[in-house]
């Protein structure tokens, strides 16, 4: 039997269009593709902008700004030596653009200008860090993009 080029066309066609479903299909359904890269509260954390500008811009107006860095023993956040770390408040917030469900928030309460964020709680891969805390009234805002 001899297949003409018409025939020869519509099945391969046919062979990629399976192809392509059997492709769409297990990236939605299978969990190790899922990738969620929008927060929840999208439109909440949209009318907070204004509020990171002005609390990057005090931070930036600092002499010396909020520094982080990668341990040994986890992601260290230093504050800046001349504020009294017992006057800091805040909250940290971890975001995993990979995976939501490893998404965590915490209160900051410092007894020194270190805050540690242990491994324990870290899993490898990218992190997005976002530090809201206030000193004397004054809001400051920090955020770092890391990989563990």
């Amino acid at each position: 039997m001899k297949i003409n080029w018409g025939t020869g066309l519509a099945i391969w066609l046919v062979i990629f269009i399976i192809f392509i479903l059997q492709f769409v299909i297990r990236i939605s359904v299978q969990d190790k593709y899922d990738n969620e890269l929008v927060t929840e509260n999208y439109y909440e954390k949209e009318m907070i902008f204004q509020k990171q500008i002005d609390g990057e811009t005090n931070a930036n107006n600092l002499r010396v700004n909020l520094k982080s860095k990668k341990t040994e023993e986890g992601f260290v956040l230093t504050f800046p030596e001349e504020f009294n770390p017992e006057k800091i408040t805040g909250k940290i917030s971890l975001y995993r653009p990979s995976n939501k469900k490893l998404d965590f928030e915490e209160d900051l309460m410092l007894a020194e200008n270190n805050y540690l964020i242990s491994n324990d709680k870290l899993v490898e891969g990218r992190w997005d860090i976002i530090v809201f805390w206030e000193y004397e009234g004054e809001e400051y805002f920090y955020k770092s993009r890391t990989r563990f």
